[in-house]
């Protein structure tokens, strides 16, 4: 890190040494700081904007919710009876648990940031009822999450710790021993605890995590390496991160020792060694273990870790990551550069970048600087901000890059308790919590974001006034002022490519900007005002790897072309942009918010493109792939009969299986023997191992079907029966069939395995000795009236 402060300090210094002064005013030659913290929540809050009405819609959700049908299988499970009824979805799954961590740490930031007693009165009463749970177990451990036994039934699931102590582990990855992810649901516990604890000193709360904590050192210490790398490659959440953050409230060194043990060698040591592997891995997965690793790097100075945690957030941020800041398709990473070929209904899940900006937080923390915060608003404001529905407080899974996809929102009268809705509890309670952060005598203001703080190192109290990102003039407005010689730093974001108007109390500042900021310092007085305009120009930008794959900005936000209410189908076309001067057909339309008419531009017809985070209702196309007019010409036949052949799928598929994928595989009710998750070229799928098979449904409808099974064609030699309901439909061999491609094979199924059926159970079993698939995805659609018979 020596290196790193250096090359830091030498910027800062040839940046001061550039200024020039403007029209006899002084320039000012920053220094910023090295090292930041923001301030406390409880310190910010919100004025009226979306920010604050998301947080407004969230809280009334949370209080709409029951504690104690989260606390259902706690009570059960420790011998109490519950008082009340449990959950369904998830909360009645064997990952039972995690949303109570999330539920516990919502209601933290709900009572930072507004006040809300309610709020902290309710997480109070969460920690007394696991801190009975706890004494009534006796051995440290609480839980709600379930094991799954053979015939189906749903019991406690610590029964699973002592087999995992003597070295039974099976895991496909997100299963272990019969529990859905187990460590991740308790990482959940160990978060949502210690912030109870850190936010007002809550000294049970500490209690019942030390006595957590002490459980599961014991089952690690009984664990070889070996052994202990097989655990980890099951899902574990952040559990470093929460190991670590104990050692740091308590100073016991043996916590930091399990939490530099949990470490997954397979997908670090690859970031530690600057190395991007991160293709086919569940991308939510990874995120929290280098928010672990930035910890460790916090606490102990080791470079390895911080190493790590930069090089991963690089990696993702400029080649894993879409326009709106999120990353991954159907929750996978893919190649790097790739996002082009990845945009489907399935991309974005908002637990990526709900982490993604906890790991941001980290690195701005050792090191302020403007575009980690240009990352951080960009998928704050256009993924964050659209993963809450504010008419029904509802919140996505997957955030669909896929023009035409509908966003698919939980409905708060449901029991839709995915882990995007935990982390949307999380994220929506929280918005003033990165806006200020302070250094030495340095406030940063990195969001502009209508707000009030309070600078009590200084006692310095300030206003936010704006409507940015619609308009683009920022007020801020000096209400209190201690000790009035400090510095105020401004985030100029990097695509404003230096443009920007400053001034004191309607004096022309003239500042060049040093690692993303325009510093002014003074001796300020209570009544000054800041002004700041920044440009919020139309631009183009193009998906990485694919020049001619544009989306359209402004600012920070994304733009999208409105394509009608979600309600209704979709009938139309992947639109194309054609031109030259693209942007210079966009006309403004007369608004409250940016909305623009396109003239000639758009193919097939013209669009009107409106704020991307906006549109919880409505149907959307973001990218378009661009071409010249003469290009166009060329190549408008082919495209548009391949957006047709695309559509004509779509609209005949009943049911699309994606193998080897976590959420696809529970909802289709997938068994297997002998079988695991496999990754080819991007793709990710599942092959069954001789004696094995794997099994799942897939929703029919009367006439004559297809199945369309998809396979690599370069595969050794390998043969497998497919069966539906019992029946064999077919068996395939492969054997090298299309080398370097994939391959899609088409069974049609007899009308009579369907018949008066709604479901059919799909199973793949191979010959002796041989195996089945890896099989890429399964879909089965209606077959064409030219092909019935």
């Amino acid at each position: 890190m020596k290196a790193n402060r250096r090359e830091w300090l030498a910027g800062v210094a040839a940046l001061a040494v550039c200024a020039v002064p403007f029209k006899g005013l002084a320039a000012i030659a920053p220094r910023i700081p090295l090292r930041a913290k923001p301030l406390p929540l409880t310190d910010v809050r919100l004025r009226p904007s979306d920010y604050a009405t998301a947080v407004e819609v969230n809280i009334a959700y949370l209080l709409s919710l029951s504690p104690d049908r989260f606390l259902h299988n706690f009570r059960k499970y420790a011998g109490l009876e519950p008082k009340a009824p449990i959950y369904g979805g998830w909360e009645s799954d064997t990952i039972a648990g995690h949303t109570l961590g999330h539920y516990i740490t919502a209601l933290v930031l709900g009572w930072q940031q507004t006040g809300n007693a309610e709020c902290r009165r309710r997480a109070d009463y969460i920690v007394d009822e696991l801190a009975l749970c706890q004494a009534q177990r006796k051995d440290g451990y609480i839980g709600a999450l379930g094991r799954k036994t053979k015939d189906g039934q749903i019991v406690d699931g610590e029964q699973i710790f002592p087999e995992v102590m003597k070295g039974q582990i099976k895991s496909g990855g997100f299963d272990l021993n019969g529990s859905w992810s187990p460590l991740y649901t308790v990482h959940k516990y160990f978060a949502g605890l210690l912030d109870v604890h850190g936010a007002w000193g809550n000294a049970k709360a500490l209690t019942v995590v030390t006595g957590l904590a002490g459980y599961f050192e014991t089952v690690f210490a009984a664990l070889n390496d070996a052994q202990m790398q097989e655990l980890l490659g099951c899902e574990y959440g952040g559990l470093n991160d929460s190991y670590a953050e104990l050692y740091a409230r308590t100073g016991d060194a043996r916590w930091l020792a399990v939490a530099e043990r949990i470490y997954d060698k397979r997908v670090l040591d690859p970031l530690v060694a600057q190395e991007d592997k991160l293709s086919n891995f569940h991308a939510n997965t990874q995120v929290p273990k280098l928010i672990g690793l930035a910890r460790i790097h916090e606490l102990t100075g080791k470079d390895d870790p911080g190493r790590a945690a930069r090089f991963f957030f690089d990696r993702v941020t400029q080649h894993h990551s879409y326009v709106i800041g999120g990353n991954a398709d159907r929750e996978y990473f893919f190649e790097p550069d790739t996002v082009a070929l990845h945009l489907t209904e399935s991309t974005c899940e908002h637990c990526n970048s709900y982490n993604m900006l906890k790991l941001t937080r980290h690195l701005y923390g050792w090191q302020p600087d403007g575009a980690l915060f240009d990352y951080y608003e960009r998928a704050h404001l256009n993924h964050v901000m659209s993963a809450q529905n504010p008419a029904n407080a509802g919140f996505t899974y997957m955030t669909p890059m896929m023009s035409g996809a509908p966003r698919g929102y939980s409905q708060p009268d449901e029991d839709a308790f995915w882990c995007c809705v935990g982390s949307g509890m999380e994220s929506h309670a929280k918005h003033g919590d990165s806006i200020y952060w302070e250094g030495d005598d340095t406030l940063f203001v990195n969001l502009y974001i209508p707000s009030e703080a309070q600078w009590k190192a200084k006692g310095v109290g300030l206003t936010l006034d704006t409507e940015y990102p619609f308009k683009p003039d920022i007020k801020l407005t000096i209400d209190a002022v201690k000790q009035g010689a400090f510095s105020l730093a401004l985030r100029i974001p990097g695509w404003a490519n230096g443009r920007f108007g400053l001034s004191v109390n309607g004096a022309p500042v003239s500042v060049t900007p040093a690692n993303g900021y325009a510093v002014v310092t003074r001796r300020w007085k209570k009544g000054d005002v800041v002004a700041l305009s920044l440009p919020l120009d139309l631009r183009l930008e193009s998906a990485p790897g694919a020049p001619d794959v544009v989306a359209v900005v402004r600012g920070p936000m994304v733009m999208a072309a409105d394509l009608g209410p979600s309600e209704m189908d979709w009938t139309g076309v992947e639109p194309a942009m054609v031109g030259e001067d693209p942007l210079a057909a966009f006309a403004p339309i007369v608004s409250d918010r940016p909305r623009y008419r396109t003239q000639n531009i758009i193919r097939p017809a013209n669009l009107a493109f409106v704020p991307f985070y906006s549109q919880y209702e409505r149907r959307s196309a973001v990218y378009f792939k661009r071409f010249s007019e003469s290009a166009w010409k060329t190549e408008e036949a082919a495209f548009l009969a391949e957006q047709a052949r695309q559509k004509d799928l779509a609209a005949r598929s009943i049911d699309i299986m994606h193998l080897g994928e976590m959420q696809p595989e529970r909802d289709h009710a997938l068994t297997s023997e002998l079988s695991y998750p496999a990754s080819y070229r991007g793709r990710n799928g599942r092959d069954a191992r001789s004696g094995g098979y794997f099994e799942f449904n897939m929703k029919v409808k009367p006439g004559p079907l297809l199945l369309q099974a998809t396979y690599w064609g370069g595969e050794r030699k390998r043969s497998f029966d497919i069966m539906v309901d019992n029946v064999k439909l077919a068996t395939q061999s492969l054997d090298n069939d299309k080398p370097g491609k994939f391959l899609d094979v088409d069974y049609p199924i007899p009308e009579a395995l369907t018949k008066g059926k709604t479901s059919v159970k799909v199973r793949f079993v191979p010959h002796d000795r041989s195996s089945a698939g890896p099989v890429f995805g399964v879909r089965l659609f209606t077959a064409k009236p030219a092909t019935a018979a």
